[in-house]
């Protein structure tokens, strides 16, 4: 038997040395996806022949056997369901025409994609209540929401059904759920990862990238360097590094400047005792380590009409969507299609001029500028909650009346860095006296995951996590 503690850099290196195979790998993973999926609802398009073909066909690459699961929004693998979430693709059997060079990065290190994970319509949600699917629960408590839109791989990793598991992040969809479900979870900047062969417009101008939810930060670093680099025709190119970003996991991040800030973000808006101890306790512990925390908040990062411009992004992707996904199916897509929250955002968007959009990219532009100039100053990294609030029950959230406006109250700090295109990361380092997991997030610079992944992995160690599993687990 193969740990399931273990990491997937830990499990490859079983491969390496012949104490295990990819086929023992890839099937215990299958034996506890379907021994726990019916609890979590995780995984929601199994491919296990499949996997079980490739793996004894002996993958080869670093990662060499180790079961991955990509999201069922973005990644697209060829000859595979693809539904965002959405009940039309699903109802049309949609089945991806290409492969992502995400997926094309990931098999060529050798993983093997046992299935796909549950995700919100669209991905529009910090919540996956998908009503194609049903909602994916929280391993630390099935009542509450594994966050989203990348809940579906966060209960996966979170319950030990693989080790790392892809996601997305376009105002949160990777930070949010590793906040929620105890995990690592890092958001890469803009132009890092590829989105190739698909256009960048499906990415809110911009605002999403992707990379994955891991448990340790050593299998993120590593995987970021499977999936770092630009493909031709790329909008954005991100900085290469200096060096890979695995060769950073304990590398010495020096005597940081941080800024910290444990109040709400906006005016108006409150945030939660416990997240705000999270970040207090983090404080704390960082000047223990020898860095310089000081309690301030960039003005950027409180700009009271970022909302405003960021929804004009969403709202205006969404009505792109549909008309992609008419072209995709072969018919036209409308919004009566759509799930009622999804409508709300379809009708904002349709309310909109047709320079309003290109006038909120101009706006974030001169707003993203701004944030850049607290780096420019000499902060080095901020350090802020992931959320406002822990864990949502399932149902708050995607409630059609009263559940957008949680959200924008819950989600006040995250999609500043999107927005900004700069790298930021949750690393869990809080708990709540119930026992649900609260994740404290970083900011850093553009291109500077190396610095970022540095801290991390020195908090790692100062304040482990791995020992702490949730009540669902293999």
């Amino acid at each position: 038997m193969v740990d399931a503690m273990l990491d997937a850099t830990g499990q490859a290196d079983l491969v390496r040395r012949g104490e295990a195979t990819a086929g023992d790998l890839v099937g215990e993973a299958v034996e506890r996806i379907e021994r726990l999926n019916g609890r979590l609802n995780a995984v929601i398009h199994p491919r296990f022949e499949r996997a079980m073909d490739e793996a004894r066909r002996g993958p080869t690459g670093p990662f060499a056997g180790a079961p991955i699961l990509p999201k069922d929004l973005g990644a697209p693998m060829a000859g595979e369901p693809h539904y965002g979430g959405t009940a039309f693709a699903k109802d049309a059997g949609y089945r991806a025409p290409h492969d992502s060079t995400i997926v094309r990065r990931l098999t060529g290190a050798g993983f093997v994609v046992v299935g796909r994970t549950n995700c919100p319509e669209l991905g529009t949600s910090i919540t996956t209540e998908p009503r194609t699917y049903g909602p994916s629960r929280n391993p630390w408590d099935l009542d509450h929401t594994a966050g989203g839109s990348s809940g579906g791989s966060a209960a996966a990793v979170a319950s030990g059904m693989v080790a790392v598991a892809h996601g997305n992040d376009g105002g949160g969809s990777i930070r949010i759920p590793a906040s929620n479900c105890g995990l690592f979870g890092l958001k890469p900047s803009r132009g890092r990862v590829s989105p190739g062969p698909d256009p960048v417009e499906f990415g809110w101008a911009g605002s999403t990238i992707d990379h994955v939810l891991a448990s340790t930060v050593r299998d993120s670093a590593a995987l970021l360097d499977v999936l770092s680099g630009e493909e031709p025709g790329d909008l954005f190119v991100a900085p290469p590094p200096a060096r890979p970003f695995a060769e950073e996991v304990g590398a010495d991040p020096g005597s940081l400047r941080i800024a910290w800030w444990d109040g709400p973000a906006m005016a108006g808006f409150g945030i939660d005792p416990e997240c705000a101890a999270a970040v207090r306790s983090t404080a704390a512990l960082l000047e223990e380590l020898g860095h310089r925390p000081e309690r301030s908040l960039p003005r950027a990062m409180a700009e009271p009409t970022f909302e405003d411009h960021v929804l004009v992004l969403v709202t205006t992707a969404v009505l792109v969507e549909l008309a992609a996904w008419g072209k995709a199916l072969g018919r036209e897509v409308t919004a009566d299609g759509l799930e009622p929250g999804n409508q709300v955002l379809a009708a904002l968007g349709a309310a909109h001029s047709g320079v309003d959009y290109p006038q909120a990219v101009l706006w974030c532009e001169t707003w993203r500028r701004e944030l850049a100039t607290t780096f420019a100053g000499g902060v080095d990294l901020l350090c802020v909650p992931v959320l406002a609030y822990p864990p949502a029950r399932l149902g708050e959230l995607s409630d059609p009346v009263e559940g957008l406006g949680r959200v924008i109250a819950t989600m006040q700090f995250t999609a500043q860095a999107n927005v900004a295109g700069v790298p930021a990361m949750s690393v869990p380092l809080h708990w709540t006296p119930s026992g649900l997991p609260i994740g404290v997030q970083f900011i850093a610079p553009y291109g500077r995951e190396d610095r970022l992944i540095r801290l991390a992995a020195q908090l790692e160690a100062a304040r482990p996590w791995a020992d702490r599993v949730p009540p669902v687990r293999a």
